[in-house]
């Protein structure tokens, strides 16, 4: 199969393999774009049409695609990219009433349900797939351009409903408003909630430790909150089962002090670049009035 792209992306009714949605990010820089992979999909979906029916059915990828890190600790089988959009959206939906105040809810949760949408496309690249942030983020806007241009540019023309997808899309990407910061520390909360019942599913045979040094990347007080208990939570079931917390992480549940303890410096500073909000300071805060 060539590389670059997203192989063997199961259908929902059929059954996995080991390299089910897989991506091979193989690429070097700048020679990837959306015909990389459109190339190569069995049905074409037809581009300048008056009907989103192509779009539906393209964004059925979202469902079978997996979501890529948990694959290096064996989890072949796990969560897909629509999965992890379906619960952040609903996690905005619970937003803290006094942050809620401060916020569009309504915005945090169409933006959560389309901040992972290019990866239809360009599936979903970690902090170790030798991709550089840079790389990561033209593939993301052309396949956006593919998706609101190609198939959404003739779709009740006028309505700017495309456009309103591509903008939300943007305004994640750029992490300068209180909508994005939030919708950000979701991201990394809903992917603490992920460790864990990955490593609970799994009796404490599975340390997943390495991603719990996100929470630390969390700028929200209500959302670090969330994520304090949570780590709390997973520093009592490991303690249950007689043994350290994870040994990727320190004893501190606190989520604005956790810090990682046996990444490389490499995995760090990906991890790092990968995990900061949009156009982030280095503390990982965009500049917000919440």
């Amino acid at each position: 199969m060539a590389p670059g792209k997203i192989e063997d992306s199961a259908q929902t009714n059929a059954a996995s393999t080991n390299t089910s949605g897989h991506l091979n990010p193989s690429y070097p820089d700048g020679q990837w774009t959306p015909e990389t992979v459109l190339s190569t999909l069995p049905t074409r979906p037809a581009t300048n049409s008056s009907s989103p029916l192509p779009f539906f059915h393209l964004l059925e990828r979202l469902k079978t695609t997996k979501r890529e890190g948990w694959r290096r600790f064996g989890i072949h089988h796990g969560e897909s990219i629509g999965d992890h959009m379906y619960r952040m959206s609903i996690i905005t939906l619970l937003c803290p009433p006094t942050l809620a105040a401060k916020l569009d809810i309504s915005k945090c949760t169409r933006m959560a349900l389309v901040h992972d949408m290019a990866e239809a496309l360009v599936g979903d690249i970690t902090p170790v797939d030798g991709v550089s942030k840079g790389e990561k983020s033209r593939r993301e806007a052309e396949s956006m351009e593919f998706l609101c241009g190609g198939l959404l540019g003739k779709v009740h023309e006028g309505s700017g409903q495309a456009e309103g997808i591509r903008g939300l899309w943007q305004e994640y990407e750029d992490g300068e408003t209180a909508e994005s910061v939030f919708v950000h520390d979701v991201d990394k909360m809903e992917l603490l909630l992920q460790m864990m019942e990955y490593e609970r599913s799994r009796q404490g045979k599975l340390d997943l430790g390495e991603f719990a040094w996100v929470a630390k990347r969390i700028v929200l007080p209500e959302v670090q909150a969330w994520a304090s208990e949570l780590l709390e939570e997973r520093k009592e079931f490991w303690a249950r089962l007689g043994k350290a917390d994870g040994s990727d992480t320190s004893g501190e549940t606190d989520a604005g002090q956790v810090e990682s303890a046996g990444l490389s410096d490499e995995r760090r500073r990906q991890q790092d670049e990968y995990y900061g909000n949009g156009h982030a300071k280095s503390n990982g805060a965009a500049e917000t009035n919440v």
